[in-house]
Formats: structure tokens, C-alpha cells, sequence
């Protein structure tokens, strides 16, 4: 299997075919604008002013970056050191954890769903279950010799900042501040190491095709030196460049569910570089798998029925797994009719 990997060290001189998108499937780089999505400083003393600045965004964009957030830039360089160093590691190491199973919990794959999908896609990546810790940490890497150590710091702190926003979502929302905690469950958190090597034609092919994220919250560093996110508003794509010391956050499906559609868990995707590789760590805040999802009753009235039937988060999340990452919304499949 190790020949399915991309994270080899190997250049590559054009683009094995299996990578190549349809004429009619390709990014369209030239056409992607520059926009700048809301930055929104965490550490404001006003908090009902921060309550509305994130409110609109979650309207608005669906995205938004986060600064003051709690993580310190020594923290944040140190998890993104530790990912990198585990992508340049030999394969014989890299390959100890290769698995194309979804349900497993700690695995190193490439693309999305390779038992699946006819054209691949220009990524290698690790996964990890992360909540709670002492479940999942004996089965991380056991090289990088920090990894475990600086990872498990990592996760703490992040899964405090996505806690945090939801509940400052909740009140934008005119709900109460722990509203989302309540219906949520206890969450669980995975974590997404991306790896994006140089691509010889990244005209041709994806890091990750247009998508949306099954989880409630996204909560992202980006490479602070290559640009390589992209987010779908109002008829087109715009290129997200990094932002120091900035955490970039999403709005994910389960969200959209909760607030009837007033928030929106929009299209995005990841381009690639044909001169720099690339990394980003993404954190995910996902229901418990039993906790019951649907348009909160305060925000569903006359002129505001409700647009979601109510399911499990491991309905949606099977549902979600069987299907192509580039299909349509999930969401759409639990439409009331």
C-alpha cells in the first residue's frame, strides 16, 4: 500500500491520472478572487459587540478567523512543527499506521475515501480521536518522540476555544449561553494532520474538492506560509491567506441544523502549490453519537418552520461516510419534504 501514499519525498514531473478531475471539475484557479473573511478578536472587552460580530459571520460567511483566542503562537508553531515532522518521517514509519477503514480511530490514509472514489485527491493526511485523551493516546504516532506530548497539550487548549465560541454562537442566536452543551451532548473531537506535497498541475486536481464539514465546529490552523483554503460565497470562490496568530473556524452542519438555517455550513475546499508542500491541523467538536439534532423550538415560529427533521449525530455521520465527499449538501438528505 505504501505506493498510495504521496507523502513519499518524491517529486513528481506531471500528474498521475488517477488524480485528474474532469474538464468540467476543475478548481478554476485564474477565477478565484481575494476577500478578506471577518477577524474577530476573542480577547474584546465587549462582549455583546463580539456576540454580533460572530453572529453576522456565521450569516454572512459561514467562516470567520479568531485572534486572543487562548492558544499562544508558541503552541500553535510547536503543533505544526510536530505535523510536518511527522509527514517527512521514513515511510517504513509512516506506513505502520496506513488504514483505509473510515471507523478507524487513529489512522494515516490519503485523499478522502479511497475505497470509494474514482479520481483521488492531492492529500495524505493522519487522523486522530482525541476526547477523551487517556482513550485514544496510546494508539497516536509513537514518532515523532513529542508527538503525543505536544498533541495532547494541543487538543486540551483548542477544545476549550471551540467551547467558548459555542457559547457565544448560542447567544447570538438569542439562546441560552449553554444551549449548545446541552443539546450537544458530550462531544467528541478528532483531529485532521493535512499534508500536501507539491503537485506538478494543481490546475488539474484538488487538496480537497468543494465540501462541507458533518461536525458542529471547525477549528483550523493554516500553513502560515502557503495559502491553500478557499471558501464558496455568493457565486464564487475566495482564497482565505493566512492571518498571524489567527484561528480559522467554520460553521459545520450540525449548527446549520440547530439554528433552522439562519447559520450557514458553506462549500469549501483546499487547492494545492506546484512549488511548496503544505500542511494544516484541523479540529473537529462533533455531538455525542446519541445526542438528538434539530431546529431549536425557539427558533421556529409561524413565519419560521422548521426545515430539518430531527436525527442522531451517528445517522448523519454514517450517512455522511457513505457517501462522496463533493456530493451534495448532507444536510439535504433530512429536509422535511
Amino acid at each position: 500500500m505504501a505506493e498510495t501514499l504521496i507523502s513519499s519525498g518524491n517529486r513528481y514531473e506531471s500528474l498521475p491520472e488517477r488524480y485528474k478531475r474532469p474538464l468540467a471539475e476543475r478548481p478554476n484557479l485564474s477565477q478565484v478572487i481575494k476577500e478578506e473573511i471577518p477577524l474577530i478578536d476573542l480577547g474584546c472587552s465587549d462582549r455583546r459587540e463580539m456576540v454580533r460580530s460572530i453572529g453576522e459571520a456565521c450569516r454572512s460567511y459561514g467562516f470567520f478567523q479568531v485572534i486572543n483566542h487562548g492558544i499562544s503562537r508558541a503552541m500553535m508553531e510547536e503543533i505544526m512543527g510536530t505535523a510536518r515532522e511527522f509527514f517527512h518521517q521514513p515511510m517504513e514509519e509512516k506506513m505502520k499506521l496506513y488504514s483505509d477503514d473510515p471507523a478507524k480511530k487513529t489512522r494515516l490514509s490519503t485523499s478522502f475515501n479511497v475505497k470509494k472514489e474514482t479520481v483521488h485527491n492531492w492529500r495524505d493526511y493522519l487522523r486522530l480521536h482525541c476526547y477523551p485523551l487517556q482513550d485514544f493516546v496510546h494508539d497516536w504516532p509513537p514518532s515523532p518522540p513529542a508527538f503525543k506530548e505536544v498533541v495532547s497539550r494541543y487538543c486540551t487548549q483548542v477544545r476549550q476555544v471551540g467551547f467558548n465560541l459555542l457559547e457565544y454562537i448560542s447567544e447570538s442566536l438569542g439562546l441560552e449561553t449553554n444551549y449548545m452543551e446541552t443539546v450537544l451532548g458530550e462531544q467528541g473531537q478528532h483531529m485532521a494532520m493535512n499534508f500536501y506535497p507539491p503537485c506538478p498541475e494543481p490546475d488539474l486536481t484538488y487538496g480537497l474538492p468543494g465540501h462541507t464539514d458533518p461536525n458542529t465546529l471547525t477549528l483550523l490552523l493554516q500553513d502560515p506560509q502557503v495559502a491553500g483554503l478557499q471558501v464558496y460565497r455568493a457565486g464564487n470562490w475566495i482564497a482565505v491567506d493566512p492571518h498571524p496568530d489567527a484561528i480559522v473556524i467554520n460553521v459545520g452542519d450540525q449548527i446549520q441544523a440547530i439554528s433552522n438555517g439562519r447559520y450557514k455550513s458553506v462549500w469549501h475546499r483546499a487547492v494545492v502549490n506546484s512549488d511548496k508542500e503544505r500542511v494544516s491541523v484541523a479540529s473537529f467538536l462533533c455531538p455525542g453519537s446519541g445526542a438528538i439534532i434539530g431546529p431549536a423550538k425557539q427558533l421556529q415560529g409561524k413565519d419560521s418552520p422548521p426545515i430539518y427533521t430531527d436525527f442522531t449525530y451517528d445517522q448523519y455521520y454514517k450517512k455522511f461516510w457513505s457517501r462522496n465527499l463533493d456530493d451534495e449538501h448532507c444536510l439535504e438528505l433530512f429536509k422535511i419534504r
